[in-house]
């Protein structure tokens, strides 16, 4: 998630409002220099929190060591973070920025992890978040995501008279995602679901489908047509129709009216998909350990490409990348780094750290010490097909978005719009023109 840029004073100013005596819980201090130290993460991912919590049971009952997690609730994660951050020797040691944007926010706060097992583990170093020759930020999970169906309802669709593909391979436009969609909506009864795609919710557990993820896709088009590689001061918002139509077909082609969209959570549109309600469900690889909590088996599901009518979207393939970078905090005491720099290597080279990571949590990680560990994640697997199909990966570009500032007054906008009481032109303002706003308040902030 993006954040707008904070100053980096807050810890002079959390130091300053300590007594003397406790001024040295802003760094290293005597009185702990010679401890093991304790390991504090907080975590930005809510549905591995659960898993979180028991690798650090686990650590804790080998080693002694204090392992706390604390899971921020979804789209409050940086709320949190300046919260918990300003607390001296009690804040995080372990923390996640989700890239450049998100780093200029917290880079007083991020030691250099070049010596760290951490950073030598990956695979490809060039992955890693750097700021000059410091290391600041490596990637945990490689993730990738688009529209999960379900294969049985997506095969009895095709098996009807009529139907408008005889197998989810043809699905490769939006022309025909929209003729099966539509379809299946007109069919629901025949099918038994209540529509072609779960709820788009704009509760916070699920907004961030629409006003971020899905507003990928367009910047994806953007940035590729005029060769951006890093943020752009503007944009021109050039495939924003596509948008609107991929958009529109999330609200009309649904399970749920688009009046009630303002409440309808993550939880609605899970569970929906996993009770056989819907075809289709936004969403990634991270999404498979709730399905499989609701029943849902690994059979059930398959991935396609979200479409836009861009030109050559045939030979599109899924979104992949990373917006989440672990990184140790710079402030905190030589033994909690130390503490939590060796949970790091324990969680990525001990067998039960990397089930944890790879099976219970279903992450797909950049490290070299998971190369003989087979994901049972099938959203992962339809991910590796995919990439091994030729088809061109979209990119994660909204780790350059300016703000969730940004993405908040772009999902209100999407939210007004789907209930009719906005127009697509307040869409497009949001998207386009608060982007140029954003950035330059982010500039000035930095300044």
């Amino acid at each position: 998630m993006m954040n707008r840029t904070i100053k980096s004073t807050i810890a002079l100013v959390a130091c300053s409002a300590m007594a003397f005596g406790a001024l040295a819980a802003c760094g290293s201090s005597s009185s702990d220099s010679s401890d093991k130290g304790k390991v504090y993460f907080l975590n930005f991912k809510p549905e591995s929190a659960d898993q979180w919590k028991e690798v650090a049971k686990e650590y804790t009952k080998k080693t002694g060591i204090p392992v706390k997690v604390q899971n921020a609730a979804s789209g409050t994660y940086e709320q949190s973070l300046k919260s918990e951050i300003s607390k001296g020797d009690e804040a995080p040691t372990l923390f996640q920025v989700n890239g450049p944007v998100g780093y200029a926010s917290w880079k007083d706060y991020t030691a250099d992890l070049k010596d760290t097992e951490l950073y030598k583990q990956l695979q490809n170093k060039d992955i890693a978040l750097k700021d000059g020759d410091k290391v600041v930020g490596v990637p945990y999970a490689m993730e990738t995501y688009g529209l999960i169906y379900n294969k049985a309802l997506l095969k009895k669709y095709t098996e009807l008279k009529d139907a408008k593909v005889k197998s989810a391979e043809e699905i490769n436009s939006f022309d025909k995602l929209k003729a099966v969609a539509d379809d299946i909506q007109a069919r629901k009864g025949e099918l038994g679901v209540d529509g072609a795609f779960t709820s788009a919710g704009f509760d916070s557990s699920s907004d961030w489908r629409f006003k971020t993820h899905l507003a990928n896709i367009p910047l994806y088009y953007e940035f590729k047509a005029d060769k951006v590689t890093k943020q752009p001061a503007k944009i021109k918002g050039t495939f924003l129709d596509g948008y609107k139509k991929i958009f529109d077909l999330y609200i009309t082609d649904s399970t749920t009216p688009a009046t009630q969209l303002s409440s309808k959570t993550g939880e609605d549109a899970n569970s929906e998909f996993s009770l056989g309600k819907a075809v289709f469900y936004q969403n990634g690889t991270w999404a498979w350990t709730d399905l499989q909590k609701a029943g849902m088996k690994a059979e059930d599901l398959g991935m396609l490409p979200i479409y836009i009518g861009a030109k050559g979207e045939e030979k599109q393939g899924l979104a992949t990348g990373s917006e989440n970078y672990w990184c140790i905090n710079e402030k905190t005491s030589d033994a909690n780094k130390k503490a939590t720099k060796d949970f790091l290597k324990w969680v990525l080279t001990s067998d039960y750290g990397k089930e944890a990571m790879s099976k219970k949590m279903g992450f797909t990680t950049p490290f070299k010490s998971f190369a003989d560990v087979k994901s049972d994640n099938p959203l992962t697997a339809a991910a590796v097909e995919d990439a091994q199909s030729g088809k061109t990966p979209v990119s994660w570009n909204f780790t350059m978005m300016p703000s969730d500032n940004w993405k908040n007054d772009l999902g209100s906008a999407l939210l007004e719009y789907a209930q009719g009481t906005g127009k697509w032109d307040k869409v497009k303002s949001a998207f386009v023109d608060n982007w140029a706003k954003e950035v330059a308040q982010a500039h000035e902030d930095q300044d």
